[in-house]
C-alpha cells in the first residue's frame, strides 16, 4: 500500500519494518495477506471517525460482497480494539475501546494540526478517533504483526493518507522526530524496565507537547511485581500504585501531571465476542471473589494520566 510509511520520517528502520510484512517473520502472514487481497473492492460512502465505531458506508455492497468481506476479515481473528462498522458488518471487538476514548477525549481536546505517536497502538483504533478529533497525522507502532494487518484491512476501505500502523517497538524509534502527543496505553506493565519506557516517551514528546500514560495500577503504596502471571497474562513487569506512577513520570521529566481517570475495568468493557473468541477478563478473575484475579492478586484497575514536556 502507498501509505505504509510517512515520507517525513527519514531515520526510523523503514526497510526492517516493511520486511516484517513477510511469511519469514510470521507463519500466518500468508493467511492474513490472502484474506486482505481477497477483500472486495467496493465503492465507499461516508467515513465517520467521531462515533463509537469507526464507520465506512458501503452503499453498493451486495450480499455476496458482504459475505466475502466477513470471511476475509475473520481470518484476522482475534480483533482486540474497536469497534468497527463496515457497511452493515459490525466488528464487535474484545474491548469497547470507545469507552476508554470517552474518558480520554476531554483531556486531549481539539487536536487540530497535531502530529501524534501511539505506542502499542494495536490495530490503530485510537488513531482513527484522534483523526476524527482533528489530528493532522497519526503514526501507530506495534510489534504484533496481526494488528498491523488488521489496520491494512481497515485501510482497504478507508484509504486514509495520514494514518499509519508500523510493526516497530518503541526502542527502535529515534527521537529526531518528536510529536505533539505521545500515547502509551496498556504498554507500561509489559515492559521489563518501566522507568526507561517513560524516559523514551519523554524523548519522543515535542517540547510543549503532552504524553498520555494509561496503565494497570494497584491500590495502596507499593509496586506489584508478579512472580508469574497476572490476570492470566504473561510478560508482566511491574504494576505501579498511582503515587509511584506519578513519581516515575516526574523523574523522567514530565510536569503538570494530571490524573484523568482511575477506574476498574468492567466485564462489559472487555469480553469475548464472535470476533475475539478466546478467553477474556471474566476468566481472569476469581469466580468466588471478583475483587481478585485467579492468581489471588488485586483485580485490574486502570489509571490514565497526562503529563507535559517543557
Amino acid at each position: 500500500m502507498s501509505n505504509d510509511w510517512p515520507d517525513w520520517i527519514t531515520d526510523w528502520p523503514k526497510t526492517a519494518a516493511l520486511q516484517r510484512f513477510s511469511a519469514n517473520k510470521h507463519g500466518d502472514y500468508l493467511k492474513w495477506q490472502t484474506g486482505i487481497d481477497a477483500l472486495p473492492r467496493l465503492q465507499t460512502g461516508a467515513v465517520t471517525l467521531d462515533s463509537p465505531a469507526i464507520t465506512c458506508a458501503l452503499p453498493e455492497a451486495s450480499d455476496a460482497d458482504l459475505a466475502q468481506m466477513e470471511n476475509c476479515l475473520r481470518r484476522l481473528h482475534p480483533w482486540r480494539k474497536g469497534p468497527f462498522q463496515l457497511g452493515p458488518l459490525h466488528i464487535d471487538t474484545e474491548w469497547r475501546s470507545d469507552w476508554k476514548w470517552d474518558r480520554l477525549a476531554p483531556a486531549m481536546g481539539s487536536l487540530d494540526g497535531q502530529r501524534i505517536l501511539d505506542i502499542g497502538c494495536g490495530n490503530g483504533y485510537f488513531g482513527w478517533r484522534m483523526l476524527g478529533a482533528g489530528a493532522d497525522s497519526v503514526i501507530g507502532v506495534d510489534p504484533t504483526l496481526l494488528f498491523c494487518m488488521q489496520h491494512r484491512a481497515i485501510q482497504h476501505f478507508l484509504q486514509h493518507s495520514r494514518h499509519w500502523v508500523l510493526p516497530l517497538g518503541i526502542e527502535e524509534l529515534t527521537a529526531t522526530h518528536r510529536f505533539d502527543w505521545v500515547l502509551s496505553m496498556g504498554v507500561l506493565y509489559h515492559r521489563k524496565d518501566p522507568h526507561e519506557h517513560i524516559r523514551q516517551l519523554h524523548r519522543l514528546t515535542e517540547p510543549g507537547g503532552r504524553c498520555v500514560m494509561e496503565t494497570l495500577i494497584v491500590d495502596g503504596e507499593q509496586v506489584l511485581y508478579p512472580d508469574d502471571r497476572y490476570a492470566r497474562m504473561r510478560n508482566i513487569g511491574a504494576i505501579p500504585d498511582l503515587g509511584s506512577l506519578q513519581r516515575w513520570m516526574l523523574a523522567a521529566g514530565f510536569h503538570n501531571i494530571e490524573i484523568i481517570d482511575v477506574s476498574t475495568t468492567r466485564l462489559e468493557e472487555q469480553r469475548s465476542t464472535p470476533w475475539m473468541q478466546f478467553e477474556s477478563l471474566d476468566k481472569a478473575l476469581d469466580p468466588t471473589d471478583p475483587s481478585k484475579t485467579v492468581e489471588g492478586l488485586p483485580r485490574p484497575r486502570r489509571a490514565m494520566l497526562v503529563g507535559g514536556r517543557r
